[in-house]
């Protein structure tokens, strides 16, 4: 058994931002997308009102701690489309440079279960949604996704986590136009007993490419007699077969520990959906509680020296 080292050091000023810094009644904020454009970060936060419903809005900030720039209305809501009637979550951002535009996956809630909606931006002002076909497994609850930064073997890659069969595991989708996507394939499993990443897991922020593989960080959600309880750990996917898992950690490397990540409308929970990267810094943005925004930061080269040490 090897001891897992610190790989992500929590900000003094946590949580960075919560209901209170909203320009409007919220409940919660929670579990944002991020991404640095035009020199700042930028983060599409998921906002649920008094009513459950959530949606997504738009934050900036200069040193993406403080200060922070909150869009007076929401980026997107709900189209009160059957798809979508009970809200909008939980988003991942990727900037898409072959097409010069910035693609959020995110979850639409209704009646019918969890399925993925896509829409496209340049401005973060106009959004352009995008009602996914995915094969007939990824009709059945879909969740925790996001498309790679750049096409792989000629067509767009998208990591999602359909229920199939009572298994919540991790897939792997391809398409040439964004739209329909064909090729599905389970290519990481939870896994068994008492492992913290036993019974469900799923992708959360979207991978980072590096010249060792896309790093890939993701979600477990393990059931104990306390409820559920949300950790994260690595993973190193090939660079031209993302269906070909390299490493994973045996390892959870951060989990919720501090009194914001354990009491809320969702306690025990930290759930990263964006993260920065600058130089060697990586900037993790979670939610924490589902009830506000954290931040947590680390060494890319570090990370990579503990997965490439995994199995």
């Amino acid at each position: 058994m090897r001891t897992v080292p610190e790989l992500f050091r929590r900000h003094s000023r946590n949580p960075i931002l919560h209901r209170g810094n909203w320009p409007y009644q919220v409940n919660s904020v929670f579990n944002p997308a991020a991404a640095m454009v035009d020199g700042e970060v930028l983060l599409l936060v998921r906002a649920e009102d008094r009513r459950g419903l959530s949606h997504l809005t738009v934050a900036r900030s200069a040193n993406g701690v403080s200060g922070w720039r909150i869009d007076s209305t929401p980026a997107v809501l709900p189209e009160t489309s059957q798809a979508d009637e009970w809200g909008v979550e939980d988003p991942r951002l990727t900037f898409l440079a072959e097409r010069g535009e910035w693609a959020a996956v995110f979850t639409e809630y209704s009646r019918s279960g969890p399925q993925l909606g896509i829409a496209l931006t340049s401005d973060f002002r106009k959004f352009d949604r995008i009602s996914p076909q995915i094969g007939p497994e990824g009709k059945t609850g879909d969740k925790d996704a996001a498309i790679l930064s750049r096409k792989v073997g000629g067509r767009w890659a998208m990591i999602h986590r359909p229920h199939i069969d009572d298994t919540s595991d991790m897939w792997i989708s391809f398409s040439d136009d964004l739209a329909t996507w064909t090729d599905s394939e389970r290519f990481m499993r939870a896994r068994e007993g008492v492992w913290w990443d036993a019974g469900k897991i799923g992708l959360s922020p979207p991978p980072l490419e590096t010249a060792d593989g896309w790093l890939t960080m993701y979600h477990g959600a393990r059931s104990t007699p306390g409820g559920c309880l949300y950790r994260v750990g690595l993973s190193l996917l090939d660079l031209d077969d993302p269906r070909k898992v390299l490493c994973r950690s045996d390892e959870w490397v951060f989990g919720p520990d501090s009194e914001y990540e354990a009491r809320g409308d969702v306690g025990n929970v930290v759930f990263p959906c964006g993260w920065v990267a600058h130089d060697d810094m990586v900037f993790m943005y979670y939610g924490a509680a589902d009830t506000c925004v954290a931040l947590a930061s680390g060494s890319l080269a570090e990370m990579l020296k503990f997965v490439k040490g995994a199995p």
